[in-house]
């Protein structure tokens, strides 16, 4: 665990492999394999989540999962916080979002394990991965901005309004905007020049 939380910070989520976190704690790969799986396995034990998220969005965003007539964006939302606010991942959330905010390798861990693990597998769920790439992504980064927003603005900043309003307030209100994002009409941007990006 050492290991992996040690090469995670220092590399990143997509560049830390299983085989460089068992060569670091003196290990065969297999052994690391054996006991966590996957490396998101691995990742989610080294921080304490008490879930693999891309498990435990595939099984919510199953066909069926959710009851007749709450929308697909509804139920995301309502998952979502139900997580968040579980016993044991409010705070290790709240610890792998400050440290995100303060430091910049963290924010590339979290943010590359958001990508591959969370959007990945909501993409999949809701059918983003049949959609041209440059689509997907845009369509999975405005509903992430969503959702992070929430985040912030109920755990973080705890503004009133946001804190005192309930799980199925908020899933109503802000749930046809997540579907909004992942399933209806959206003007996808056209991909930026080389001077955009860089600032020039």
């Amino acid at each position: 665990m050492d290991a992996a939380r040690t090469l995670f910070a220092e590399r990143g989520y997509n560049a830390a492999t299983i085989r460089g976190i068992a060569a670091s704690a003196g290990v065969d790969p297999a052994l690391v394999h054996h006991y966590y799986g996957t490396k998101e396995k691995l990742f989610a034990a080294a921080m304490r989540l008490p879930v693999v998220p891309s498990e435990y969005i595939g099984a919510a965003l199953a066909p069926g999962a959710w009851p007749d007539g709450t929308g697909l964006g509804e139920h995301i939302v309502r998952t979502a916080l139900t997580l968040w606010e579980s016993p044991g991942l409010m705070e290790t959330f709240l610890g792998l979002f400050r440290s995100a905010v303060a430091d910049e390798q963290a924010a590339v861990m979290l943010r590359e394990f958001v990508t591959e693990s969370i959007l990945g597998a909501m993409g999949r769920a809701v059918g983003l991965d049949a959609l041209p790439a440059a689509e997907a992504q845009y369509r999975a980064g405005l509903a992430a901005s969503q959702m992070v927003g929430l985040a912030v603005t109920r755990l973080v900043l705890k503004f009133p309004a946001v804190t005192g309003a309930s799980v199925d307030d908020l899933a109503r209100a802000i749930g046809p905007a997540v579907e909004r994002y992942l399933t209806g009409e959206i003007a996808v941007p056209a991909r930026p020049s080389s001077s955009r990006r860089t600032g020039r």
